[in-house]
């Protein structure tokens, strides 16, 4: 059976299914270590929720139900309904984070840690992926910076950041059929990884990540596009060089390391200049950045972002 490329289609003309999965009830006060240990239950409640000064505001949420049956999970299939469906039974405790590579204190970090690095923040962010769709999240998490400031801090060898995702031929049986190279692997430049607006996110709408938007612990970086905040993270490791990343190995000519949201820059098979929120019939503009650039641009000073797209 051929395999289908992420873009064959742009999704920017289709409207998600009809609500099809119930929102689990919120299981109010759970403390850390206890949340630690049933992480592979969507819709716990994560407790002590800091608003964050860094949310999107004057922006409607997107429903949470059109968030989590719509979505890019190749491991669990290449359909937008698949992954719901299939990472249903996806085993996410225990999970450890490992940060090694050029920083000063290289360890593994278990959920219960990892939820008690920082206080966790409630941030709404915008979410823009490359097929020309895009979603307002209220994420939970906090900079990823405070993981890698718990491991000692970068070196002075370190300019970048290499992520690895979690992969399981047994649990991801769609995963043969991706058409991708698997384990998935993202990359930041360091300053982007240490911007604040990095979020290493562990829940959403007040609530533990379901399994298809990324259990138990995945990034998001609101500025670029969705695939490069990687899913079901297990390694963050800090290199000199540049990183390979998934979807660059794939495509290079389509898919650049940077893939910063840039409405000027299109895809060789489609224009990135319109978008279209999951829930709404019309199109709006695409903004640079994604409507960050007041925070991030100048990472990006005197840099051609038609050639580092």
């Amino acid at each position: 059976m051929p395999i289908r490329k992420s873009g064959d289609i742009p999704y920017s003309e289709v409207t998600p299914k009809a609500v099809y999965l119930n929102r689990r009830a919120f299981l109010a006060g759970v403390p850390a270590a206890i949340l630690a240990t049933r992480f592979a239950r969507a819709g716990t409640k994560l407790p002590n929720l800091v608003k964050s000064p860094l949310s999107t505001t004057g922006e409607k949420t997107t429903p949470y139900n059109d968030v989590t049956t719509y979505n890019n999970f190749y491991e669990f299939g290449t359909q937008k309904d698949q992954p719901a469906n299939l990472a249903k039974n996806f085993k996410t405790s225990p999970w450890t984070v490992s940060v090694e590579g050029d920083v000063a204190k290289p360890r593994k970090f278990s959920m219960d840690e990892i939820l008690k690095l920082a206080p966790l923040e409630e941030r709404i962010y915008r979410h823009r992926c490359v097929e020309a769709w895009s979603i307002v999240v209220p994420w939970v998490g906090y900079s990823l910076s405070e993981i890698i400031k718990q491991s000692g801090g970068p070196t002075s060898r370190a300019k970048y950041v290499a992520f690895e995702s979690y992969y399981d031929p047994k649990q991801m049986p769609e995963g043969v059929h991706a058409g991708i190279q698997l384990p998935y692997v993202e990359g930041l430049r360091l300053d982007e990884a240490m911007h604040p607006l990095a979020l290493l996110c562990v829940g959403m709408y007040g609530e533990t990540l379901p399994p298809q938007d990324g259990a138990p612990v995945r990034l998001v970086v609101p500025w670029k596009y969705g695939f490069k905040s990687i899913k079901s993270i297990v390694k963050i490791r800090l290199v000199e060089s540049q990183p390979p990343t998934t979807w660059n190995l794939y495509g290079a000519n389509e898919y650049g390391f940077y893939s910063n949201v840039n409405p000027t820059v299109d895809h060789p098979r489609w224009s990135q200049a319109k978008e279209r929120r999951l829930g709404e019939f019309s199109k709006r503009d695409t903004l640079m950045f994604n409507g960050y650039g007041n925070q991030v641009a100048s990472l990006y000073a005197g840099m051609d972002l038609k050639k580092n797209y």
